[in-house]
């Protein structure tokens, strides 16, 4: 499996087993995805949904059962991923937007609920801290961030320890290990995760309260945040 030249590229050649791909490739990766619903309040009934590098939907399977009548905005720059959608939820109220997230244009107060599944760690540290505030600003008051992902820099002392728990999880699941080849080549090649701790404080300067992390082994960690 060879790297692609951009990330659009990349993520269409992932599309073909993506949902097999991810729970061999990413640890704990069904209890982070049903972080997504497991976790949200007892009273809320989001109208307005965005799914922010949508993939091929898993995130947005979890909640249409719950919220089937809400308005679903998914976002993913592989055109693949997007048909993937587009094949899963023909029967409900779907926006799709074939663009990578960082150029989408956010507005204000639009959204009962944002979510991002493994996908934020394409970011770089000012991306994050401006997608944070964009993602903010395009709640309305009482909605919330919810997000999933490997939250560990590169350069934490655990990075080393993290990389071989990782190894022996992928080759256990891949036994002739050019799986995990590819996932380094990719990891290196588009992936800048950013430590749990510095994205707290990220949130709370981006205005978001009620911070909590709902779901965390090891570095993979799941964040709900409130408007």
């Amino acid at each position: 499996m060879k790297i692609g030249k951009n990330i659009a590229v990349e993520f269409n050649d992932f599309s073909k087993n993506y949902t097999n791909d991810m729970i061999g490739c990413v640890p704990h990766y069904l209890q982070l995805i049903s972080s997504f619903v497991n976790y949200l309040p007892n009273n809320f009934n989001p109208q307005t949904i965005l799914d922010l590098g949508s993939g091929n939907g898993n995130v947005t399977a979890q909640l249409i059962p719950y919220f089937p009548k809400a308005t679903f905005t998914l976002i993913d720059a592989s055109a693949e991923m997007i048909d993937l959608c587009r094949n899963q939820f023909k029967d409900y109220d779907i926006v799709y937007i074939n663009k990578y997230f960082k150029d989408f244009l956010f507005k204000n107060d639009s959204y009962d609920l944002i979510v991002a599944g493994f996908s934020l760690h394409h970011c770089d540290e000012n991306e994050k801290q401006f997608i944070f505030n964009d993602i903010n600003n395009s709640l309305k008051k009482g909605g919330l961030f919810s997000y999933s992902d490997l939250m560990i820099s590169k350069t934490n002392p655990d990075h080393p320890m993290l990389l071989e728990k990782w190894k022996t999880f992928v080759n256990t699941n891949f036994s002739d290990e050019e799986k995990w080849t590819w996932l380094m080549e990719h990891y290196e090649a588009f992936d800048k995760p950013t430590d749990y701790q510095i994205q707290l404080e990220w949130l709370k300067n981006a205005g978001f309260i009620n911070i909590q992390i709902h779901f965390k082994e090891d570095y993979w960690v799941h964040i709900q945040a409130e408007k």
